[in-house]
């Protein structure tokens, strides 16, 4: 964030027209300048953010004899990964609109204010604090799970002597049934050593669990799981009907836009602005030669995304460039008030305003 003060000044529109504004933003940094300062209104963005989980599914060694020994017809024979959507969000973000700059000039009739900017020359504040842009989400991957057996810790003698793997798998499949049968008598209370207490009895169900996990994965597998982000970046501003973001593939995730062996998620914009036209009004060329401060007032769209079934997510969101951009009157920056003013870093709204006048 960076703070600007400047004695005295004046706010002043730099440029009367979008051609001026752009051979400007070719000529200057965001920030001081000779005239005085200089900044960006925003024009909205929209961070499409998705979550997904990606599950690893890893045979076991003994994968297979699952069939054989406990009717399990679909345990993995090779490593293959799962993907499912978690989440979609549509996240609005303010970026530089470089066809809309203007400066805060110097002028000795003014009061002296204080002009915050964010880095990238959006106008934040002025005469006031204010909290910096909301860090946006970001690509990212998160491990979640990863089962883990040592299936060799339960091991008897005879499963380690074992010639072949077949007799292998004979022998740890009777240890499994063993447990269980073992854990069955437990719970009857008619096992060879019974517990003396609830506490005891919990840690003895705990630790055949264990090791009949361990083993039974030899045979089904495991699996791990991580969550990862991906983002999509769009900025909406015209009119668009089913406009291909991503795609999306329960084994491979997300893949190229062109790889159809994904399917395809479509955005649909449409504005749902209901402002006053400014050409309408007689007393909007002066307006435009004020010295002033200038903003936006925002206009509104809805955005969709769908696939081939279903809407998958909706919002109406507020977009900068969708609406008009006005003036706050030069006034009341004269040295009779002190104007504080908030700027919506998102949509150059004016998020507040309040007015003091000095004490004497």
């Amino acid at each position: 964030m960076k703070f600007y003060r400047i004695l005295p000044l004046t706010f002043m529109a730099l440029l009367a027209t979008a051609s001026q504004a752009q051979t400007m933003v070719n000529d200057y940094r965001p920030g001081i300048t000779t005239d005085g300062i200089t900044y960006f209104l925003p024009q909205t963005a929209v961070r499409i953010v998705v979550t997904a989980t990606r599950t690893t599914h890893h045979p076991g060694s003994l994968c297979a004899y699952a069939e054989r020994y406990f009717s399990v017809s679909d345990a993995p024979q090779t490593t293959y990964d799962e993907w499912k959507i978690d989440d979609i969000q549509f996240v609005p973000y303010g970026v530089p609109d470089k066809n809309h700059v203007y400066t805060i000039a110097l002028n000795p009739k003014s009061s002296a204010p204080l002009v915050t900017l964010a880095p990238d020359g959006r106008l934040l504040a002025v005469n006031t604090e204010c909290d910096l842009p909301k860090e946006l989400p970001a690509p990212k991957t998160t491990p979640l799970t990863k089962e883990q057996y040592t299936p060799t810790d339960f091991f008897s003698q005879d499963i380690q002597r074992a010639a072949t793997e077949s007799k292998r798998a004979e022998l740890i499949a009777q240890e499994i049934f063993d447990i269980r049968e073992n854990r069955t008598e437990l719970a009857k209370g008619q096992a060879d050593f019974n517990p003396e207490n609830n506490e005891q009895l919990s840690t003895m169900f705990a630790e055949l669990s264990r090791e009949e996990k361990a083993l039974y994965s030899l045979y089904v597998g495991t699996t791990s799981t991580e969550q990862q982000i991906f983002v999509y970046d769009y900025t909406p501003s015209v009119d668009v009907t089913d406009q291909l973001v991503f795609r999306f593939s329960r084994h491979l995730g997300m893949v190229d836009a062109d790889d159809l062996a994904g399917e395809p998620y479509y955005l649909s914009v449409h504005n749902v602005t209901m402002l006053p036209d400014p050409t309408l009004d007689p007393k909007a060329a002066k307006k435009k030669e004020l010295p002033d401060l200038r903003y936006r007032i925002p206009g509104r769209a809805n955005l969709t995304l769908r696939n081939a079934e279903k809407e998958v997510e909706s919002a109406i969101i507020s977009v900068a460039q969708m609406g008009n951009i006005e003036h706050l009157g030069g006034d009341l920056f004269n040295k009779k008030y002190t104007t504080r003013i908030l700027v919506n870093p998102v949509t150059g709204g004016l998020d507040k305003v309040d007015m003091d006048a000095p004490v004497k």
